[in-house]
C-alpha cells in the first residue's frame, strides 16, 4: 500500500513541475517589448546635468509604436509632479524638445502611481507615435524643476511597443 502511496505522490509531484515547465515556456513566448532600458540615478538624486538618453534602431517606419515612460520615486519624494522635458533627434539629425507633467501624488495627499512598500510607479503614455524615418533615433530625458537636485528619485525608465492595429 505504501508503494502506492509514493507513486501517486511521484505522479504529483512530476504533473506539478510539468506545469511549472509549462507555465514557464508560455510565459517566455509573451509579446516582448520592442525596446525597454531604464536609468538608476545615482544616490537617488535626478541632478540636472544628468540627463538619461535612450537610443531605439527604428527599421519599419509603417509602425506606430507605443512609448511608456516610468518614474519611480520613494515615497519621501517631496513634491506631488515632476516636470520632464523629451528631447528627440531622428536619424537625420532633426531635433525636437516637449514638456510634460507627471503627476506623482493627488491634490488629497495620496500617491497618483502605483505604491508599492516605499517606492511608488508613476506612467507617461503617449500612444500610437510614429516614427517617420529608417534609422537611430535618441531620446534624452531632463528633469525640469527649479531645484538643481531632485532627491527621492530612483530611476527613470522607456517601454516602446509596437502598436496594436486598429
Amino acid at each position: 500500500m505504501e508503494a502506492q502511496g509514493n507513486k501517486k505522490d511521484q505522479m504529483k509531484l512530476k504533473f506539478r513541475y510539468l506545469w511549472l515547465i509549462s507555465a514557464l515556456l508560455l510565459a517566455s513566448c509573451a509579446d516582448q517589448p520592442y525596446y525597454q532600458k531604464s536609468y538608476s540615478f545615482q544616490g537617488n538624486q535626478w541632478n540636472q546635468d544628468v540627463k538619461p538618453t535612450f537610443k531605439i534602431e527604428v527599421s519599419d517606419t509603417t509602425k506606430a509604436y507605443d512609448f511608456m515612460l516610468t518614474l519611480r520615486t520613494t515615497t519621501d519624494y517631496g513634491f506631488s509632479n515632476v516636470w520632464i522635458y523629451l528631447n528627440t533627434k531622428t536619424p537625420n539629425g532633426e531635433r525636437g524638445r516637449e514638456p510634460f507633467e507627471l503627476k506623482i501624488a493627488n491634490e488629497d495627499g495620496s500617491w497618483a502611481g502605483k505604491k508599492t512598500g516605499t517606492v511608488v510607479e508613476n506612467q507617461l503614455i503617449f500612444s500610437r507615435r510614429k516614427l517617420p524615418q529608417k534609422g537611430t533615433y535618441y531620446f534624452t530625458l531632463e528633469q525640469g524643476v527649479t531645484q538643481k537636485n531632485l532627491p527621492e528619485v530612483l530611476d527613470i525608465g522607456l517601454q516602446v511597443d509596437e502598436a496594436e492595429e486598429k
